[in-house]
């Protein structure tokens, strides 16, 4: 299952504050990744990063980046979109 994660920092949280805590989530982050978790990823400049990824269900996906430092300290929370092919393609293949 794909899943499309949008972070937003949270209202009430200085950027600075978030990059202060850069050292930790990186590295968690980056983890992610090479376990094959998070396919891709692109960031918005002082709003956080988006990720594509590549889980079983969408609890996994909330549960993975629930355990991210940033998270768990309450700086940054995820919008979490389940995304498939684009299913009206189909219509091509079966010539309807």
């Amino acid at each position: 299952m794909k899943v499309f994660a949008i972070a937003s920092k949270s209202s009430n949280v200085a950027i600075e504050e978030v990059r202060k805590r850069l050292p930790n989530e990186v590295p968690a982050t980056l983890k992610l990744y090479l376990e094959g978790k998070i396919e891709q990823f692109w960031f918005r400049e002082n709003m956080g990063p988006i990720f594509l990824m590549n889980v079983d269900t969408l609890d996994e996906a909330r549960g993975i980046l629930g355990s991210l430092p940033l998270v768990t300290e309450g700086l940054m929370t995820y919008e979490y979109m389940p995304v498939t092919p684009l299913s009206p393609l189909r219509t091509l293949i079966q010539g309807k």
